[in-house]
């Protein structure tokens, strides 16, 4: 097993690292949730939570759990975030729109189902008003940032959604995607977003934005999990007009290694964003690489299509979901939302049936394009932009990112937007893959194999605090530990009886070697760092120390450890234990375990 591949697979918060957590009794939902809303209180500014659930509420949730039982809970105990026009009973739900808000007795069918799987939810998440718009800006309860650059737009509408997987507070979270909103945050945010096939996921108690195209997407940090969720959830609901089975639907046969079809050259617009270009080039070469076939395909009638969700008649129905709202409460709405949906009282009965007919003129056209390739590719957005250009452009900035979204639920199409790197400006960049209706699988099943060689694992997996973002208090200061020390190993209760909370769980920057030193009775580690290619990164747990006993905690440590500067994999640097290299006489080398956890239980299986 790779590097990389060996430490994507021990990040904290991906599902089966948690429950590898909760059945070694390393940490419990209860301690893991405080974590999470304490680290969520701290991103305040990030404008991620609409409504972040109280301890009290998350406590109810977990009493109900049960014994830790993955046969029945596959979710048991993992945390998630809901889009706040989704349901969740006895909180407002209010598609970032106050005076709208009302308060529902019953979840949403999604939200049912994967509460019954025994997830936890966290908190409602911040979106772009009334879930129109791809930017994230749109909202009174604040712009929801980027979690790489903080001036940089987060995507929308589920702006908070994506934002609150991407910096490390749950594991997976709802959207919605009527036009893009499930997949252009995963791009920007660098997770995958999967668009589900229109349907197969419950709407039931979801706030309509165009209701015969809205579908629930899944945000989660690699395709296994989007996997898991959308296992729980894809069950038909009779009480949902529009669900349907995903076993009625006809999915085309594949080869062993599918066709891939990409726009031409006049299809690939990026708006002359020159580092958004050469990243799909280079996908597209890295696809060759690996052994596919990729044909260049006219992609002209996908990019009309795309003009109708906004261009067409298809407003009228963002207007019928809130009408009679609209027309008694316009001074609560955002200006932009507010001009687009009310847009559709200058539409007639006329104009609908003619996008119904250009609708199903492209219908006819795409069909024959699926006899020569198996799934298509594209930029998931020709580009990414910061806020304040948004703020000056909001229509026609909006526009462009959905070039190659907007048609997708027109066309009845599923599809999986994947990270593919980072572009020059170290802003994320993706890839969108999609296919008939039925292949949410079969896309999932591309995205396992394709993610890993597209993004290193220092890109895809990263501490869910950004540089800069670990700040104590004036009276405490962060320290990095790596061994005994770590929750539920014997010296914690040093920390504890210090006063000392846990920030975060990440990793160290690939800069270190790791030893198992002889000195005993106490097993311990040491922590180095070398100027070569041999290090690697090392698990570690970052603490705030309260500073008045930092003195007496570093009473404790022996020799050859001491307090230095550790260099975390986000490039700040925090207090923490470092070895001195002359007491490396007689130590094991166990760099290759990624951590004492690791080392640990391969120790107790030898």
């Amino acid at each position: 097993m790779s590097l990389n591949a060996k430490a994507q697979k021990r990040y904290f918060l991906n599902i089966e690292q948690i429950h590898g957590y909760y059945a070694r009794g390393d940490v419990s939902p209860e301690v893991l949730f405080e974590f999470l809303h304490q680290q969520a209180e701290s991103m305040a500014e990030y404008n991620i939570w609409i409504e972040l659930l109280p301890l009290q509420k998350i406590r109810g949730y977990l009493e109900n759990l049960g014994e830790f039982d993955l046969d029945s809970k596959p979710l048991w105990g993992i945390p998630f975030a809901v889009k706040d026009n989704i349901d969740l009973a006895g909180v407002p739900t209010s598609a970032a729109c106050p005076s709208y808000a009302y308060t529902p007795q019953e979840d949403a069918e999604v939200v049912r189902l994967l509460i019954e799987a025994g997830a936890v939810p966290l908190g409602k998440t911040n979106l772009d008003q009334f879930a129109t718009g791809l930017v994230g800006t749109r909202s009174p309860y604040g712009v929801c940032h980027n979690s790489f650059d903080f001036e940089t737009i987060s995507g929308g509408s589920s702006s908070g959604s994506a934002v609150s997987v991407a910096m490390g507070l749950c594991s997976f979270s709802l959207g919605t995607d009527t036009a893009g909103s499930g997949r252009v945050p995963a791009a920007f945010n660098n997770l995958i977003g999967l668009k589900p096939s229109k349907g197969i996921l419950s709407t039931r108690g979801v706030v309509p934005a165009v209701r015969s195209q809205d579908v629930v997407s899944i945000f989660a940090l690699d395709s296994v999990d989007a996997e898991k969720v959308f296992d729980v959830v894809a069950k038909q609901d009779p009480d949902d007009a529009f669900s349907r089975k995903q076993s009625e639907l006809n999915v085309p046969a594949w080869g062993e290694k599918p066709v891939i079809g990409i726009p031409d050259e006049a299809g690939r617009m990026f708006y002359g964003d020159a580092q958004a270009q050469a990243n799909f080039e280079k996908s597209v070469a890295q696809l060759q690489e690996m052994g596919y076939e990729v044909k260049e395909l006219d992609f002209s009638a996908w990019l009309e299509t795309a003009k109708l969700l906004y261009g067409g008649a298809w407003v009228a129905e963002r207007y019928a979901a809130i009408a009679e709202f609209i027309e008694s409460t316009p001074k609560d709405m955002d200006p932009t939302v507010e001009g687009i949906i009310r847009s559709a009282t200058d539409l007639s009965a006329v104009d609908a049936y003619r996008g119904a007919y250009q609708l199903q003129d492209a219908i006819r056209q795409t069909e024959s394009i699926w006899q020569e390739v198996d799934c298509f590719v594209t930029p998931t957005t020709p580009s990414i932009f910061k806020i304040a250009e948004v703020e000056k452009e909001p229509v026609a900035l909006n526009s462009a990112l959905g070039t190659y979204t907007n048609f997708m639920n027109l066309l009845d199409y599923s599809a999986v937007a994947m990270p593919s790197g980072f572009r020059e400006d170290g802003r994320p960049c993706g890839i969108t893959l999609f296919a008939p209706a039925g292949s949410d699988c079969k896309l999932l099943n591309l995205t396992k194999q394709w993610h890993p060689k597209f993004v290193e694992f220092a890109a895809v997996n990263r501490s869910p605090i950004q540089k800069g973002q670990i700040t104590a208090d004036h009276h405490a200061i962060p320290l990095a530990v790596v061994g005994a020390h770590l929750t539920g190993f014997p010296l914690n209760s040093q920390l504890l009886e210090r006063g000392a909370k846990l920030l975060k769980l990440t990793q160290t920057a690939s800069k270190y070697k790791f030893y198992e030193l002889s000195s005993r009775p106490l097993l311990k580690p040491g922590l180095l760092k070398v100027d070569d290619s041999s290090g690697a990164s090392i698990e570690v747990e970052v603490w705030s120390m309260p500073k008045e006993h930092l003195g007496s905690f570093l009473a404790l440590i022996p020799s050859p450890l001491g307090l230095g500067k550790v260099e975390l994999i986000d490039g700040s640097e925090v207090v923490g234990f470092i070895c001195e290299p002359n007491g490396l006489h007689g130590a094991v080398d166990i760099t290759e375990h990624g951590g004492w956890r690791n080392w640990m239980k391969a120790r107790a299986e030898t």
